[in-house]
């Protein structure tokens, strides 16, 4: 006799993707408890702050090819 969790499984195999994608999230969401509100609204700021630097041109951007090549030259130190 199947468990529980193994016919859940097999049951929620047979929806359309949408529908799959949506129950994992859903799942995802009720391992991850309560938000921090303090630490979202700190990133809310954070976010914010890089945003209006970014737009005010006071500071460098770096494209993801240079990142990802320094990191390989120190990788490779």
């Amino acid at each position: 006799m199947p468990t529980l969790v193994e016919e859940l499984s097999a049951r929620a195999k047979t929806l359309p993707s949408h529908d799959r994608a949506r129950l994992a999230e859903e799942l995802l969401d009720s391992l991850q408890g309560d938000s921090d509100a303090e630490a979202d609204t700190a990133w809310d700021l954070e976010i914010e702050r890089r945003v209006a630097e970014i737009e005010a041109g006071t500071v460098k951007l770096i494209s993801a090819e240079d990142v990802h090549a320094e990191a390989r030259r120190l990788i490779r130190r």
